[in-house]
């Protein structure tokens, strides 16, 4: 059984190319161990299938919490949140002129955005090291294989 676990768990980190699926963050340095993130939550009817889950970082999971919809700051409504299975990343996000903050485009990433706290103040002094060590923002990746798992 744990070899089946590590094994989806390796198919899935594979298939982010080693990147939170929310903020886009190497596990190389992240400083932790990615998790594997619930989409939808067990608790709210999700399921342990494959195109449920994504790797995410501590930060975005420990935010991200049981939470399926958040609130657009700038309209003020509540929407879903990104879905790394089914949306691609650069439809919703886009990175600022100094790679540091992640900037949401449309409804789903800015209630994405705030919901995840991904610009908290932990995470972008450790993005503008990364810029200036030239490690980040990463380039834009294909599609993640795991949405068809």
């Amino acid at each position: 059984m744990e070899s089946r676990s590590r094994a989806s768990r390796e198919q899935i980190a594979s298939g982010a190319q080693y990147r939170c699926e929310y903020c886009q963050t190497a596990q190389d340095l992240s400083g932790a161990q990615m998790h594997i993130e619930h989409i939808i939550p067990l608790s709210r009817g999700g399921s342990a299938d494959a195109s449920n889950l994504c790797l995410a970082c501590a930060w975005c999971n420990s935010y991200k919490w049981a939470h399926t919809h958040g609130f657009d700051p700038e309209t003020r409504t509540e929407v879903r949140l990104f879905n790394p299975r089914t949306q691609p990343w650069y439809d919703h996000f886009r990175w600022s002129e100094d790679g540091a903050y992640i900037i949401g485009l449309t409804a789903i990433g800015r209630a994405t955005v705030d919901t995840l706290k991904m610009n908290n103040a932990y995470i972008v002094p450790a993005r503008r090291h990364w810029v200036e060590a030239g490690w980040h923002p990463p380039p834009p990746q294909a599609p993640a294989d795991t949405n068809v798992l």
